[in-house]
């Protein structure tokens, strides 16, 4: 049991257990049977952990940074159910099984719970129920639905954590987005952020997620400086579909935000997944399902924001 934490200094993740593990087959059973049949099956199947879900890489990661800067103890993630207690513990006994350094949750029993996230301070929530997802957006909360996908890469001997945001939607509002969807001229679109080349835009659904994940990569810089055997953990880039000259302003507003990156794709219109399949993030944000399509092995996180989404 860890002492009370100042949580504003840390770095919060609250996440659904449908998207830390793959619950399909307990959904089918509650879909199916009903909440008496779900429990049973719960109840008999309690020490068979859970399948990796998509979320699981990118936390289990995360939590790695602990193991880094053991003092500080810089990360916490919350376990966020809308389970009871009791069905939850199958859960529970699932994140020891994996090791994962997690004691803070919230059951619901069935009832919505995105208005305990700044309870705990968190930055992000991660799930595979739309619907929650989008109440917590609505709501001001950061959050992104976590989409299907066959096969979980969870590379132990890969220690790096590499984290992919698209800007427009995800890092940053969707003002500028709004010039293109109101026009349907890329031209027109191009004009306005050329003009506006050195004005920042507003921090988006995750913008201030990646500002405590570049403050971590400055204190994985300076780990580094004084230890030279020190492997930093933490990458970050932006795949986005902006060219120049609108690359400008992502520049300006990075530089506004206080946040450096470690690679930005500008792609002008070509496929994300050309460069997402080889850059092998450990979860991917973006704001448009298309710019999904043709990813491999990439967990993805949809940011049902904007425009984009009407």
């Amino acid at each position: 049991m860890r002492m009370p934490y100042p949580i504003e200094n840390k770095l919060v993740i609250a996440v659904a257990s449908s998207a830390l593990f793959d619950l399909s087959e307990s959904d089918a059973v509650f879909r199916e049977k009903g909440e008496n049949e779900y429990r049973s099956y719960q109840e008999k199947n309690i020490d068979i952990p859970f399948e990796k879900g998509v979320a699981f890489p990118f936390v289990k990661r995360l939590l790695s940074l602990n193991e880094s800067f053991p003092e500080e103890q810089p990360v916490e993630v919350v376990l966020l159910s809308k389970n009871s207690p009791e069905t939850g513990e199958r859960v529970f006994r699932s994140i020891k099984h994996y090791g994962l350094d997690m004691c803070r949750a919230c059951f619901t029993t069935g009832k919505q719970n995105f208005q305990y996230l700044p309870a705990f301070n968190a930055a992000l929530f991660l799930s595979a129920n739309v619907n929650d997802v989008k109440d917590a957006l609505t709501a001001g909360y950061a959050a992104g639905r976590v989409l299907p996908t066959k096969y979980v890469a969870d590379d132990d001997s890969d220690k790096q954590l590499r984290l992919a945001f698209d800007f427009d939607g995800v890092l940053a509002t969707d003002e500028s987005e709004k010039i293109y969807k109101a026009s349907g001229d890329i031209n027109q679109f191009y004009s306005h952020e050329v003009a506006h080349a050195g004005e920042a835009l507003q921090l988006g659904p995750v913008g201030a997620l990646l500002q405590k994940i570049s403050a971590f990569q400055q204190l994985e810089k300076q780990r580094a400086l004084q230890d030279a055997s020190y492997q930093r953990i933490l990458k970050t880039s932006i795949v986005t579909a902006r060219s120049a000259p609108a690359h400008e302003r992502v520049v300006a507003s990075l530089k506004a935000w206080g946040v450096e990156v470690d690679d930005a794709f500008f792609l002008g219109g070509i496929e994300k997944a050309r460069i997402l399949n080889i850059l092998k993030p450990h979860i991917f944000f973006d704001d448009q399902m298309t710019h999904f399509e043709g990813i491999e092995n990439v967990p993805a996180v949809h940011i049902p924001f904007g425009v984009a989404n009407l």
